[in-house]
């Protein structure tokens, strides 16, 4: 289920849309996507107000990205957009949304940071056996 208190940033809404800030400041103005403001005037998006522009753009943010994704040898491939990255310690909690399921994935610390992940990003999520492995695209 989408988490529908979840706010993001215009910056990490559009990450997650594949699409630049103006190009989201845009439809903001041209009330193509909903925000809440917040006591300072500043826009933020509810997670759910993505999820009708993210069926309908399928492969929009991920097109190059996912030709690099499915050169690995796992067939077990899913794509969404990162809800949650918790570091604590050695191991990184990682949650990734796809559709409107998510999926947790328990991660080194070592490697969140390396490949920088960030709420709001498009990851993808390798599954193989009772192992999922996140990968930033």
């Amino acid at each position: 289920m989408t988490d529908v208190n979840l706010l993001l940033k215009p910056r990490e809404a559009a990450s997650a849309l594949g699409v630049s800030y103006p190009t989201l400041k845009q439809w903001i103005l041209a009330g193509t996507i909903k925000t809440i403001k917040t006591p300072g005037g500043h826009h933020r998006i509810p997670e759910s107000a993505l999820t009708p522009m993210l069926k309908s753009r399928p492969l929009a943010a991920t097109k190059g990205s996912r030709e690099r994704f499915r050169a690995v040898s796992g067939r077990n491939q899913l794509i969404g957009r990162i809800t949650e990255v918790r570091l604590s310690g050695l191991l990184a909690k990682v949650v990734l949304q796809i559709g409107d399921q998510k999926i947790t994935s328990i991660i080194t610390s070592d490697a969140a940071r390396e490949m920088q992940l960030r709420k709001g990003q498009t990851a993808g999520a390798l599954i193989k056996a009772t192992e999922v492995m996140i990968v930033r695209v």
